[in-house]
């Protein structure tokens, strides 16, 4: 699939624009494709490196931005065991 914006949306704010943001983004793709350089173009204005995108797999540290073309590191994942 393709990244949807609709899914996204900061969940941090600051008046320092050098603090990274959190943003959530909700998606049923496969964690190969969403760390794929370039699925996070469509927000390439609003993101920059050292952002953290928090999605349903886990978390993506933006690692690459030039303005057009946005690179996030493997993701980090969640753990789905619960033994009680």
């Amino acid at each position: 699939m393709a990244f949807n914006k609709d899914n996204f949306a900061r969940l941090t704010t600051s008046a320092n624009s050098n603090i990274p943001v959190i943003w959530g983004y909700s998606t049923s793709d496969a964690t190969t494709v969403i760390d794929t350089s370039g699925y996070f173009n469509n927000v390439a204005g609003d993101v920059q490196v050292g952002d953290v995108i928090l999605a349903n797999t886990g978390f993506y540290l933006v690692s690459a931005n030039d303005g057009t073309t946005v690179d996030v590191n493997n993701v980090t994942a969640f753990t789905t065991t619960d033994t009680d």
